[in-house]
């Protein structure tokens, strides 16, 4: 495993919040951080400019891309108030270091790999720090496995926003084909999709850009982070972008049916780390 200092500042990267470690019980578990992850996003997509969340309170979603995640707290309007929330987390409960794998200097070429009986494209390139996820969800580990009731696997870059972003561009850039945009705007507005979503992808290379980026006080070096999830086949729906899954979330859903539907839909197991 990493340094765990590490592994907690690429948690504070994706989260937003000021991830810390404390010897007692932590205060998020992994489900929580890809809640909050796809959260902010869709947050974001609708508008806010806040979110809340059970035992984490208000989360600002203002961009802290620029933000020193471990120095003094930027004040908002009260002096009490801050921009991040920290959050404490144990990390012998929260990682799982017996499933850790460094792909950093691995290359697949043509072999293949299935999960659920779909390609399964492993992050070459990236290490990997394992997430305390066996044996907590109900229905046992069979999701995470690699038989046909396995689900894929999805990974979720930050601001991976579909209805701004990624559905209408290819490669992050504004697509001139106006079919493509057509499709594009058509799949927002049917009535099954009516509603924005949270975003992912089988392609580790296409979360990769639009991946989230900090540099390390443990060692002066910046990374990447990604996160490497498991998805529910029945709940994803494919958009018009080639390698893009959206779950989508009805329009007339409060806080409490947003979390249960990320909870249903996309469960994490690994953070992805990349030196740059």
């Amino acid at each position: 495993m990493p340094d765990p200092n590490l592994c907690l500042e690429a948690l504070s990267a994706l989260s937003g919040c000021r991830v810390e470690s404390t010897s007692g019980a932590s205060q998020l578990v992994p489900q929580d951080i890809v809640n909050v992850v796809a959260l902010r996003e869709f947050y974001k997509q609708e508008g806010f400019k806040e979110l809340e969340y059970p035992s984490l309170g208000t989360l600002s979603l203002q961009d802290v891309d620029s933000m020193e995640m471990y120095s003094s707290p930027l004040a908002l309007a009260a002096p009490e108030q801050s921009l991040t929330t920290s959050v404490k987390i144990n990390v012998e409960e929260f990682f799982h270091s017996q499933y850790d794998y460094d792909f950093t200097n691995i290359k697949d070429g043509d072999k293949k790999f299935l999960r659920g009986n779909e390609q399964y494209v492993r992050p070459c390139g990236w290490n990997r720090v394992a997430l305390r996820v066996t044996n907590k969800y109900d229905g046992g580990d069979r999701w995470l496995g690699t038989g046909k009731d396995a689900w894929p696997v999805s990974y979720q870059g930050h601001n991976m926003d579909g209805a701004q972003g990624i559905i209408l561009t290819r490669d992050g850039n504004p697509d001139d084909e106006p079919n493509f945009l057509e499709a594009g705007a058509a799949s927002l507005i049917a009535e099954k999709t009516r509603g924005k979503g949270v975003y992912s992808t089988p392609d580790v290379k296409l979360a990769e850009k639009y991946c989230k980026t900090f540099k390390s006080k443990v060692d002066g070096k910046t990374y990447k982070v990604v996160l490497q999830n498991r998805i529910n086949p029945d709940k994803r729906n494919e958009c018009q972008r080639e390698n893009v899954w959206v779950v989508y979330i009805p329009e007339d859903s409060n806080d409490i049916q947003r979390r249960a539907i990320v909870q249903e839909s996309i469960r994490p197991y690994g953070l992805l780390l990349k030196q740059v």
